[in-house]
């Protein structure tokens, strides 16, 4: 009986000694002084999981893993994904990670003023994106931005994802448009938008430069805008020449030099800047403007003041071309 005792108590030392070792080494520091990426495919199981950690050597037994993750009853709640693992973490902290799902975030920059085909050339030449892109979606209709996502997800679904940030964006801002614009509908602000993009690279002039377009519209007046020419001519791709005297006057749809109102499309897809300088101009008598030589635009009320300031810039552009 005292040997049974005994053999009894050897037995329960052993067992909460094995318990104790087991939970430290699942809390003790992992082999890896480095942070590791690690892929987790759908359908991996315990097993897969372990062998993974184990081969990027962010963990040191891939069945000891197994053991403590099965003995805390958590391999159902183990997410798939991809995951930074950082510098020697402890397997339960990895264990935790995977429970978390906080997966690795990649980013793709749609920049303002690329049109629809290049934002899809973007997202069809992005590696970690999935699947096809499906059809150019229509010109002005993606709002410009970064956008974070795990790998895995589709190229369609993240095109929809900049659909999605347009429509809600415009419409956040729709009901809160200065009065007396020269448009009604959204499709049309996000045209003239577009304009505004294309003309200027410097955010605290589009509100100037939309409040003249605006100007224009109301009375009448042609846009006059070289990029519509430009996106006529290349469907928005740098011509790489100055425009022909015979392009400006073509009567093509997008020349706003022969056509008296917007184009019949978006030349871009403009950014949120350009969006609400043109639904919220700055108040302005101007109805002219043309560069300044410094990188900006100077703007007039009058033809007789912004013909002086084309003078004052083709003098400008000819002293430079003199330069070494």
């Amino acid at each position: 009986m005292a040997r049974a005792l005994l053999l009894f108590a050897a037995a329960v030392i052993l067992g909460l000694g094995l318990f104790a070792w087991e939970g430290f080494n699942y809390r003790a520091p992992g082999p890896r002084d480095s942070e590791a990426v690690v892929l987790i495919p759908p359908g991996a199981g315990l097993a897969g999981i372990g062998d993974r950690l184990q081969a990027a050597n962010v963990i040191k037994n891939s069945l000891l893993y197994q053991l403590g993750v099965r003995m805390r009853g958590q391999a159902a709640l183990l997410k798939a994904g991809e995951y930074a693992i950082p510098a020697r973490a402890s397997m339960a902290e990895i264990t935790a990670l995977l429970i978390s799902g906080r997966v690795v975030l990649h980013r793709l920059t749609a920049a303002e003023g690329l049109t629809s085909a290049m934002i899809v050339t973007l997202v069809k030449d992005d590696p970690v994106l999935a699947g096809d892109v499906g059809p150019v979606p229509p010109e002005g209709s993606l709002l410009p931005e970064t956008y974070l996502f795990a790998r895995g997800m589709t190229r369609s679904a993240l095109l929809a994802k900049m659909k999605q940030a347009q429509t809600d964006f415009l419409d956040a801002h729709w009901a809160k448009r200065a009065s007396g614009l020269p448009f009604q509908t959204k499709e049309q602000a996000i045209i003239l938008a577009s304009i505004v993009e294309k003309e200027t690279a410097i955010a605290s002039e589009r509100r100037h430069i939309a409040a003249v377009f605006i100007n224009r519209l109301k009375r009448g007046m042609k846009l006059q805008s070289d990029p519509t020419i430009i996106y006529g001519l290349t469907r928005g791709y740098p011509l790489g020449r100055a425009i022909l005297q015979s392009e400006i006057d073509a009567p093509t749809p997008f020349n706003t030099y022969v056509i008296p109102a917007l184009p019949p499309s978006p030349i871009c897809n403009p950014g949120k800047d350009s969006i609400l300088a043109v639904l919220n101009p700055i108040a302005s008598d101007d109805l002219y403007f043309v560069a300044d030589g410094h990188g900006g635009h100077v703007f007039a009320p009058t033809n007789a003041e912004h013909e002086k300031n084309v003078a004052r810039w083709r003098k400008i552009r000819s002293e430079r071309a003199k330069m070494p």
